[in-house]
């Protein structure tokens, strides 16, 4: 670690998620962008879920409750996702 990172102020997940679209917009070199909404909701869901799901010993339960969610709509999301 150098000390520039120790003296700058941690990333957030917002900030990465809002360098990452600015790099997605740059990328594509003035062509349209669509469906931004549904590629960042799937990109985010997805690790979020293997993450709280490893973090509550892969229980549905505990997960549901991490994320203030009904477990059928886990359920339903992990499937979506292929995580069961």
């Amino acid at each position: 670690m150098s000390i520039n990172d120790r003296n700058s102020a941690p990333v957030t997940i917002s900030d990465c998620i809002r360098s990452n679209l600015d790099k997605f917009f740059d990328d594509l070199e003035g062509e349209s962008a669509n469906a931004v909404y549904d590629m960042v909701l799937s990109a985010v869901e997805r690790p979020m879920l293997e993450v709280v799901m490893e973090k509550a010993n892969m229980n549905q339960t505990i997960a549901s409750q991490m994320l203030g969610i009904n477990r059928n709509t886990l359920r339903k999301k992990l499937q979506q996702h292929g995580l069961i």
